[in-house]
């Protein structure tokens, strides 16, 4: 019978800005984060087998506030905190290690049911500082802020999404549930640049598809112009309409804010 050697599983919450990143997935001749963080385990383990699995990819120069993913070992961590120093001393400087806990062999990181919730910020009316943009969305014309709200409790409760959905097909699953969706102003980022006012988006659900944040949040923002109505939101969101968002708001603002496994 051969060997087979035991097994060790981590769960490891990180954050990072994704300005300069091409998404978490490795892809050939592209900086991805994925890349890195396997780069940067490769060095720490000194060619130790490692396998690493995360809760959800985020797409090119989206950042997270509070990701996870799994790594797999065939030899047990001895000293966690230790192990957290060296990861982050590693690490470039646009990613941060948070913690790290032990998990067993019973935990899926993929299929495990949790919730995630995401934040969108954004201001709009005049050309921000360029330090800005890692960050933050900027819409240079004016945005009806109160009807933008409106439109954003719209989205809460069970819907149909196929709208939201960036390519669908016919065999997708596009009846889902969002628990959260406001439209607040902001006071979690702050920086001497930031204009005056800055808003939020925040979302919270199970399950999201491909560009479904952006999408929902450039419906708001053509709300917020006057190229959309509340009754065409409404409409958008009634089970198989035919009804198509094309407005996918730029990547830079999308914030995954935190992964609660349930």
């Amino acid at each position: 019978m051969q060997f087979q050697p035991k097994k060790y599983y981590y769960l490891i919450n990180f954050q990072y800005l994704g300005y300069r990143f091409h998404g978490w997935q490795k892809q050939p001749n592209v900086k991805t984060l994925h890349l890195m963080v396997d780069r940067t385990l490769n060095y720490i383990l000194v060619g130790k087998y490692f396998k690493t699995l995360v809760s959800g990819r985020t797409d090119a120069m989206v950042s997270a506030e509070n990701a996870t993913f799994e790594l797999f070992l065939q030899h047990e961590i001895e000293d966690l905190d230790a192990f957290l120093a060296l990861f982050n001393y590693n690490l470039p400087q646009d990613i941060r290690a948070l913690a790290i806990k032990e998990v067993d062999a019973k935990f899926n990181i993929i299929n495990h049911p949790k919730n995630k919730e995401y934040l969108y910020l954004f201001t709009y009316g005049e050309k921000c500082h360029p330090f800005c943009a890692p960050i933050m969305t900027t819409i240079l014309d004016d945005l009806n802020i109160e009807i933008m709200k409106e439109g954003a409790k719209l989205f809460e409760g069970e819907h149909y999404l196929k709208a939201y959905c960036y390519k669908p097909t016919d065999k997708g699953i596009y009846t889902r549930i969002i628990e959260t969706c406001e439209l607040v102003e902001n006071t979690i980022y702050t920086a001497n640049y930031f204009p005056d006012k800055t808003y939020i988006l925040r979302v919270r659900g199970k399950g999201f598809m491909r560009n479904q944040i952006r999408l929902m949040m450039g419906t708001l923002f053509d709300l917020g112009k006057g190229k959309l109505t509340l009754d065409d939101i409404k409409a958008s969101l009634e089970p198989d309409n035919t009804v198509k968002m094309n407005f996918i708001a730029p990547a830079s603002g999308l914030i995954l804010n935190k992964v609660d496994f349930l």
